[in-house]
């Protein structure tokens, strides 16, 4: 019985701390879509824009760039992206100076990033992706690849033909 009531409370806990986080999120972006779902703390800006079925497992968004996130992403926790770099080409200090660079991030549909990955500014990641966990994304990924390393890089691409026909029949998670 007691075992039982923890469980309860323990799914309760849960439920509490999705909306906390899936309410700040909200609050905190420029746009998101339908379905935002946050299960674990997240920060964004007000430059980051949202699609829906977004679902964030930890997720921090810092920088001035402008962030886009498209339909059906999922993260693992721990995540991040930085749209912006310290100006240290064209400054007037080394090793750099207090002027920053802002570079957008572009995550296209269907998009899963695994925990731990980093997504640097300029970069664009294709629709239907795979980042593999730990990850450092500091290049594009093209459409339907599957990435991973220090800097990614595509190792394979999935089964385009068999995510076509999920897509076609809205099989989304």
């Amino acid at each position: 019985m007691i075992i039982k009531a923890l469980k309860f409370i323990f799914k309760i806990k849960k439920k509490i701390r999705t909306k906390y986080w899936t309410f700040r999120v909200k609050r905190n972006s420029a746009s998101s879509g339908k379905g935002l779902k946050v299960n674990g703390p997240s920060s964004v800006t007000t430059k980051t824009y949202l699609g829906s079925n977004v679902n964030f497992n930890g997720m921090e968004i810092g920088g001035g760039g402008k962030v886009s996130i498209g339909d059906n992403f999922h993260s693992g926790p721990e995540c991040l992206m930085i749209s912006q770099n310290h100006n240290f080409n064209s400054g007037k200090a080394i090793p750099y100076d207090s002027t920053y660079i802002f570079k957008d991030i572009i995550v296209k549909d269907n998009v899963w990033l695994g925990s731990r990955v980093i997504v640097l500014g300029g970069v664009t990641i294709g629709e239907g992706a795979i980042i593999q966990a730990g990850s450092c994304v500091v290049n594009d990924i093209p459409d339907y690849a599957i990435a991973g390393g220090h800097p990614a890089k595509v190792f394979t691409y999935r089964d385009i033909e068999h995510y076509k026909k999920l897509k076609a029949a809205g099989k989304f998670h």
